[in-house]
C-alpha cells in the first residue's frame, strides 16, 4: 500500500516517542516479566501469532458457541496444551471468554497471576504487529530472549472485587508494589490487569503513544496529534465497522473490539467481552484490552 503512494516503509517518517515505545515494547516482551521468563514470554507472543492460522480456532469462531467445537490446537509445541487454549482463545475469539470457562482454566490449566501476564504479552505483540501492518512493514521477528528470573511479586491487596481475577485498587497499594495509576490513571481500564502491575506499565505505554494520553483523550481544547480527536476516532470507527480502506489479514479481525488495534484502546461494547474480567461501565461489558 505504502509503495502505491511512493512511500518507502523502512524511512516512514514515524514519531519519535511512538517509535522509542515500540522499541521498548519489544525489550520488554523479550524479557523476564513477574511470572513467566523471557522466553517463555516470547512463546506466548510467537502461539499468538500463530493462533490466527490455527484451524480449530477458525472453526470455533464460526460456530455459534466456541465451547461447541472440540479439537485439538495447531501449536508450535512450546508452551503446554492447557496454556496454548489460553492463548488462542485470547488471541482469536476473547469477546466470548466466559467467566465459567475461566476459573476452570485457572484451576486446571494456569494460575491467575500467569494469565493476567499472558493477556498483557498478547496485548502488547498485536498492538506492535497491527501497527507494522498498517505502516506496509512485514512482520518483525520475535527478537532473542532476555536472560533473567521473574520478579514473582503479587500485589498483597489484589482481591476479586469488580471484575473476574483479582484487581488491586489504587488506594490499596502497598509498598512496594508498583504504581502504574500515577503515570496512566486511575480507570477500570488501568485497573485490569493490576494483578500484575508491571503489566499495565508494559501495555499503557505503547497505547499512549499509539492513541492518546488519559488527560489528552478528555481535553478537547488542544489537538496532540497530527490528527484531530475527530480525525482519530472517525477512523477508529471506521476501522472497526471493516469500511476503511486499509490492509486486512487475520490478524486484523473484525472484532469490533480490535480496532484493528491501531488504537487498540478504550473500547465498551454491547456484544464482546472482557479477557482480563468482565468490568461493567453504564451496563455494557468493556474490553479490558
Amino acid at each position: 500500500m505504502n509503495e502505491s503512494l511512493g512511500l518507502d516503509p523502512a524511512n516512514l517518517p514515524i514519531r519519535a516517542t511512538l517509535k522509542r515505545e515500540c522499541e521498548r515494547a519489544w525489550e520488554r516482551l523479550a524479557s523476564a516479566g513477574t511470572w513467566w521468563t523471557g522466553a517463555e514470554r516470547l512463546a506466548i507472543a510467537a502461539e499468538s501469532r500463530a493462533a490466527h492460522s490455527c484451524e480449530l480456532c477458525r472453526r470455533r469462531k464460526e460456530a455459534l458457541s466456541p465451547y461447541l467445537v472440540e479439537g485439538t490446537h495447531d501449536t508450535l509445541g512450546v508452551l503446554p496444551a492447557g496454556v496454548v487454549d489460553v492463548v488462542h482463545r485470547i488471541s482469536t475469539d476473547a469477546g466470548r471468554l466466559t467467566r465459567k470457562w475461566l476459573y476452570a482454566t485457572l484451576e486446571e490449566n494456569i494460575s491467575e497471576e500467569k494469565y493476567i501476564e499472558a493477556v498483557g504479552v498478547v496485548a502488547v505483540v498485536t498492538a506492535l504487529d497491527t501497527f507494522d501492518l498498517s505502516m506496509g512493514m512485514p512482520q518483525r521477528p520475535l527478537p532473542a530472549p532476555i536472560p533473567g528470573e521473574p520478579t514473582r511479586h503479587r500485589p498483597v491487596n489484589a482481591r476479586r472485587d469488580i471484575a473476574w481475577v483479582s484487581t488491586v485498587a489504587p488506594e490499596n497499594l502497598a509498598p512496594g508494589d508498583p504504581d502504574p495509576y500515577k503515570v496512566h490513571g486511575t480507570k477500570n481500564i488501568h485497573r485490569a490487569l493490576s494483578l500484575v502491575p508491571q503489566e499495565v506499565f508494559n501495555f499503557f505505554d505503547v497505547d499512549v503513544e499509539l492513541y492518546l494520553k488519559d488527560y489528552e483523550i478528555r481535553d478537547f481544547t488542544r489537538e496532540f496529534r497530527a490528527l484531530s480527536h475527530v480525525q482519530i476516532e472517525l477512523l477508529a470507527g471506521e476501522s472497526a465497522s471493516g469500511r476503511a480502506n486499509v490492509p486486512r489479514t487475520r490478524r486484523t479481525r473484525r472484532c469490533c473490539g480490535d480496532r484493528g488495534f491501531v488504537q487498540f484502546r478504550r473500547h465498551h461494547c454491547r456484544q464482546h467481552g472482557d479477557p482480563a474480567g468482565g468490568f461493567q461501565s453504564r451496563g455494557d461489558r468493556g474490553l479490558a484490552l
